[in-house]
Formats: C-alpha cells, structure tokens, sequence
C-alpha cells in the first residue's frame, strides 16, 4: 500500500505543473496516467497476436494428427494426403499480398476481425467433407483465410511498436505458432480419441471466433500517443511497388522459401515418418512430435531478443537482423542432414528439433527486416515475404512423398532441404535494411 500511494504521489507531482489556478482540468493527469499504462497496452497488444498464432497453428496442425482416420474414410493415398497439406499451404501462399494490402488499406483491427472469423468456420467445413476433391477445396480457402493473420500482426506492430521492441515483438507471436503446433498434436490425440475426427474439427472453429470478437472490441488501429519514427534507412520510404522490385525483397522472399520448406516437415510429414520409419505408437508418435516444437518456440524468444540486442548496440546495428538470420540456417542444415543419419526415434527428434529451431531462429529477423524495409506498407511487404515462404510449404508438402516414391527413401528429401538451407546464408549475409543505400530498387 505504501508503494501505491508513491506511485500515486509521483503521478500527481508530474500532474500539478497544469493543474494550477487557470487550469484545473482532470484530463491532464489522466493523460499522465495514460503515458505510463501505454507500454503495458503494447504489450497487452503482443499477447493477443500471441494467442492468435496459437490459434492459427492449432487449427492448422491439427490435419496431420487426423491423418490417419481422415485418409481410411475417405481412401485416400499419401499422394492425396500430400495434396491436401498442400492445398492450405497453397491457398496461404496466394492470399498473402491482397491480405497485407488488406491490413495497409484499412487497418488491423477490421482486417484480422474479418478474417479470423471467415477462416474459423472452415474448420468445422473439413469436418464435413465426404469426398477428396471438397476436402481440398476446404483446406485451399482455410489458407486462403488465415493468410491474413501474420500480415495483419506485421501492420499492428509498426503502428504499435518502435524499431528496437520488434524483434522480441515478432519473436513472441511466433512462439506461440510452436507452442499451439506442440500443444495440438497430444489435444488432437485426445480429441480424437473421445470424439472422432469430424467433430474435433467443428469444436476448433469456436476459438478464432472468440478470440476476434474480443479483438473488434478493445483494439484499436493506432494508440493514442503516436509511435515515435525514425529517421528512414535504406529502402523505407518508397512505394511498395519499388521495394517489391528490390534486390532485398528478392533475397527476404527467397531465404523464407528455404525456412518455410524446413519448417512445414514438422506440420506435415514430421508425424506419420516417425511413426512409420521407427514403427511407433500414435501415442508416441505424438509425444515426439511435440519436442521440435516446443524447443523451436524457445528458438523465436532467442532469436527475437538477440535481434533487438544487437539493435541496441550502435556498431551491432547493421548486423541485428543478419547475424540470427545466418545463425539459424547455419542449425538447420545440420540438422537435416543429421536426420539422415539417425538411427533411433529419439536421435532423429534430436536432429529435427536442431533443424526447426533453426529455421525458426530465421523468422524474427525476417519479419523485423520487412518493416524496416517496408514501412508504412509493411502488411504489404510482408505478405509478400510470406508468400513465396509458403510456396516454399507447399512444394515441401509434395516433395517428400514423391522424392520419398522415386528414391525408395526420405534422405533425398532432407539433404534438399539441407541445400536450400546453406544457399540461405548468403541471401542473408546481402540483406542489410540498416545500412543506408542498401535496398535500393533494381532497375
């Protein structure tokens, strides 16, 4: 109580210099109120977009837990089911820029209000589905609508959130995109179990509603007390359509094509290639399948507090989007081609949770290296990033069963990710936004 009253006192002393004779007016020491409660209503504004990706990854996930009972009633083949994963990663991938351009145009608060709850009813649609070909067109336009969610967040961030908070920002929301694509696999198995998997889809849909709901009603586009800007470095200030024909769109997109064909093994072929390869229970597949997830979660903290570390420090600068950027696919090649190496259930996970952890410390220096290059079209700009980085999902999708089907096994598929991983490096040692005359469009 006595630390209240301190606080208090402080807040008026600060108050009274406008709260004289000529002045009395209760509004200016709530607006001194005001400006101390604004950080914690940014950060109020990174844990919602947190539980959204949490949302977004376990309504995604949750087709690979359902494999099994989904492809014996419906008979369908890997090839199909390879098709299937791939028709969200494909509609995700198309959506993306009329998605960000979506959230430029009108903002994040009715942007992500509609798109979270148009994309919350297809869940309950899949359960639905009797045959392939509605199946897919289902899981098309559920990617179709969750590809506003990032883009939408991106656009969030830069009207909430200065330069040196969006790493860990961005670092944060990720997490929760491992911690709800681990927390999917064991509830998956649950729900599975106690309901099949037609009504498990359905109760899924119920969660983005909430969440947007909640979103219409306290979020707004801008806070009240305006971002304070920096002065524009490199290629910040141009039309989106400059910056789409930059050099440094080029290398971000093409190094998220790599990430995203790492990452997606862990939502799509991860689960049934252990359970198949080591002869594993669903239970057990289960469990091991969580682990890369859960410790790639921990992968976006690190990377998201490394790269607003190295921002801090005025010589690390130009290095705070890179250095984790390189770190991360230096890990994931390595990993990958350790997969193909190991011997036991448990070496294997060891391998992928090197492999996704990785790739996942790649994603917060991207999104950061998005805003710094995009602006005030950075829902744009990273929508487009995204884009080609879920092509890079889709074409995993495929790869794995048909590399899987001309080899006679999946190592082919892994040292090409391994490959796409290394080519990375050097698509993220020439992506410097921090360095002024850096990104500048190509002619």
């Amino acid at each position: 109580m006595p630390r209240a009253r301190s606080t208090y006192a402080s807040l008026r002393k600060q108050a009274l210099p406008c709260w004289g004779r000529r002045a009395r007016r209760p509004e200016v020491y709530y607006h001194t109120i005001f400006d101390r409660l604004t950080p914690m209503k940014r950060y109020l504004v990174v844990f919602i977009l947190f539980l959204l990706s949490m949302i977004t990854y376990i309504d995604r996930v949750c087709i690979s837990s359902a494999k099994e009972p989904i492809a014996a009633e419906l008979s369908l083949s890997d090839e199909a089911m390879g098709a299937v994963f791939s028709a969200f990663a494909l509609g995700y991938a198309l959506a993306q820029v009329p998605s960000g351009w979506l959230a430029d145009r009108f903002g994040p608060r009715l942007a992500l209000s509609v798109v979270v709850t148009a994309w919350s009813i297809l869940p309950a649609l899949t359960g639905a589905a009797r045959r392939f070909v509605p199946l897919l067109v289902i899981r098309f336009l559920f990617g179709v609508g969750e590809a506003g969610a990032f883009p939408g967040a991106a656009r969030a961030f830069y009207n909430w959130l200065p330069t040196g908070e969006r790493g860990r920002a961005n670092g944060i929301i990720f997490s929760g995109t491992r911690l709800g694509g681990a927390l999917s696999f064991p509830l998956l198995a649950w729900m599975l179990a106690t309901w099949g998997w037609r009504a498990s889809f359905g109760i899924l849909g119920a969660l983005g509603v909430g969440w947007a709901a909640l979103w219409l009603a306290w979020f707004r586009d801008h806070p009240e007390k305006p971002v304070p800007r920096e002065a524009p470095v490199g290629a910040q200030g141009l039309t989106f359509s400059q910056v789409f024909r930059s050099k440094g769109m080029a290398l971000a997109m093409a190094q998220y094509f790599s990430g995203n064909f790492t990452f997606f093994i862990c939502l799509s072929w991860m689960h049934p290639y252990l359970k198949q390869h080591y002869r594993l229970s669903s239970a057990e597949a289960a469990a091991y399948s969580m682990v890369p997830l859960l410790l790639g979660a921990t992968a976006q903290w690190v990377a998201g507090f490394m790269v607003d570390s190295l921002y801090r420090r005025p010589a690390l600068r130009p290095w705070s989007r890179r250095l984790p950027g390189i770190l991360g696919f230096l890990l994931a090649a390595g990993g990958l081609a350790g997969v193909t190496l190991a011997g036991t259930p448990a070496l294997a996970v060891a391998y992928f949770t090197l492999a996704t952890f990785g790739a996942d410390m790649t994603i917060s220096p991207s999104w950061a290296y998005c805003m710094d290059i995009g602006g005030k079209h950075s829902g744009a700009v990273s929508g487009s990033m995204n884009m080609l980085g879920n092509i890079g999902s889709f074409v995993s999708a495929n790869a794995f069963p048909y590399l899987y089907r001309l080899t006679g096994s999946a190592t082919a598929y892994f040292l090409t990710a391994a490959a796409l991983n290394v080519a990375s490096l050097a698509c993220w040692y020439h992506m410097r936004s921090l360095e002024p005359h850096r990104d500048q469009p190509a002619l």
